[in-house]
């Protein structure tokens, strides 16, 4: 027998995520887009006619003033884990199932706190004082009914209760995409089985035949048969550090000082649990409440003198808190697995002088004083190249896994001209090479100038046509490109617009 669990659900957690990270305002019309179908929605959106599982467009013209944002688990995750630790202190062994919803066995809580009922009501409570205001649980035999129980709930009664043993005619009556497996549900429906009720009844051993393992415990959980036990998460172990400072500091030669020893600790804190942090948030406060939080990024691992430089680069770059810091905090942001690593006896690794070296140049110059390319997107090889302030995350305006139709593939130029470079193109004539509007060559490429010389090209392939913005007169763009061998067997990149040649970039 499955069993008693108990399921919180926070419906459209991804779109509550952003809210709380102040990326998005609260009534505003978002979705969540994952491989362009909307994941999450907000209530303005759904208002409109946006539903989970459409396609972005057919949302976007439900909602003309929707905004898009793509999903991003991990942010889920990392908002999600304050809510669940809060959950645990009133109820533990908690199990997260994804960003949003989590479950536990129902037996301990209710025994606690004086029936199911009120158990589940304590829970609401918990996550309501931590400002969420849409919770609804479920109690149910197994997680699997306990989960669709949570769902059937309504704002006005959050929790829905199935007795037990009544598991399977619950679930009788919902459609068979509850068991969340788009090519179950596609192949039931051509055989005429629509519900989980239907699916239960057929022969267990005529779905092992057509089906396989995976289609009997699918055909298990139709049936009310929840063979999963609830598996608590291990709470990660207590990793950030703080220090207060009373009374306030002014100069941040005391506050790199002071924070010596926490330092310290918090390296120490990861060595004992083999792990090695490779993105460290760092967070002031003064005395009247002013906050400065940033993430730093670290290409091998923290040690107790960079935590400290970090804090004091930071104190450096935040002007309103160079006087009165009242509390530093230091957390790990990102950690990985130590396993083979061995760190150096004398000084560090090469990775780690480097590092360090720019780290200073940096403190003396300023935050953007040492700055680090990025690859992003885009169809043009200038608009690609990102410089980012050394220690920063790279965050491109134009994703680099984005489809940009037109842009080059790799392997791309070793050298790209800041300014695309004049060039002139002639046939062995020594008439202008041109493109018509059907991508026809006027003449076979001979000769080359570029960069204050003249060149005989060897080879050439093209022309490649990248059309940008057709749909706005103000803006469209029409370019050929071009790649060309010279008789230094030197390879080019050329694009043609409006009839003016440009070298792009050059092949070392």
């Amino acid at each position: 027998m499955a069993v008693r669990s108990l399921v919180v659900w926070c419906p459209d957690w991804p779109v509550i995520a952003l809210e709380r990270e102040g990326v998005a305002a609260v009534g505003e019309p978002l979705v969540v887009i994952e491989k362009n179908v909307v994941v999450a929605c907000s209530a303005a959106a759904r208002a409109e006619g946006v539903r989970r599982g459409q396609r972005r467009r057919d949302a976007q013209a439900r909602c003309a003033g929707v905004r898009v944002v793509a999903a991003d688990t991990a942010r889920d995750h990392r908002l999600f884990a304050p809510l669940v630790a809060a959950l645990e202190e009133r109820a533990p062994h908690v199990q997260i199932l994804r960003p949003g919803l989590c479950a536990l066995k129902a037996r301990g809580p209710a025994r606690f706190y004086g029936g199911e009922e009120a158990a589940a009501a304590v829970l609401r409570e918990t996550l309501a004082g931590l400002g969420i205001a849409d919770v609804r649980t479920g109690v149910a035999d197994g997680p699997f009914a306990a989960e669709h129980a949570a769902r059937r709930t309504a704002p006005s009664q959050p929790v829905t209760i199935v007795p037990a043993g009544q598991a399977a005619s619950f679930l009788a009556p919902l459609p068979t995409t509850a068991l969340d497996d788009a090519d179950l549900a596609h192949l039931l429906a051509r055989l005429g089985v629509r519900t989980l009720g239907e699916f239960a009844q057929l022969p267990a051993e005529r779905v092992r035949e057509r089906l396989g393992e995976r289609g009997v415990r699918l055909h298990a959980l139709a049936a009310g048969v929840d063979p999963r036990e609830v598996t608590p998460r291990v709470p990660p172990a207590e990793l950030d550090r703080e220090t207060w400072f009373d009374p306030p500091v002014e100069l941040s030669e005391q506050v790199a000082f002071g924070m010596r020893i926490t330092a310290s600790e918090f390296i120490a804190r990861l060595d004992a649990e083999r792990l090695v942090c490779t993105e460290l948030r760092v967070e002031l406060e003064t005395e009247l409440g002013e906050r400065s939080e940033r993430v730093w990024l670290h290409p091998g691992t923290f040690d107790a003198s960079a935590v400290v430089d970090r804090v004091r680069w930071q104190l450096a770059e935040a002007p309103a808190l160079r006087s009165g810091v009242s509390r530093v905090r230091i957390a790990p942001e990102a950690v990985d697995a130590a396993a083979g690593h061995v760190p150096a006896l004398f000084g560090g690794s090469g990775q780690e002088r480097v590092h360090h070296a720019l780290s200073r140049v940096q403190a003396m110059l300023g935050h953007r004083g040492v700055l680090t390319p990025a690859l992003g997107g885009g169809r043009w090889l200038g608009e690609r190249q990102v410089l980012v302030p050394w220690g920063d995350r790279a965050v491109t305006e134009r994703p680099p896994d984005r489809p940009w139709p037109g842009s080059l593939p790799s392997p791309l130029p070793a050298t790209v001209f800041e300014r695309p470079q004049a060039a002139r193109v002639t046939a062995s004539d020594g008439a202008p090479v041109t493109v018509d509007d059907r991508g026809g060559l006027s003449a076979p490429p001979a000769r080359l100038a570029t960069c204050g010389r003249m060149r005989a090209i060897a080879s050439w392939a093209g022309p490649w046509p990248v059309i940008e913005r057709e749909w706005d007169t103000a803006h469209c763009r029409l370019a050929h490109r071009f790649q060309v061998v010279d008789e230094a067997q030197q390879a080019w990149l050329l694009m043609i617009s409006d009839g003016l040649w440009a070298a792009e970039a050059r092949y070392d």
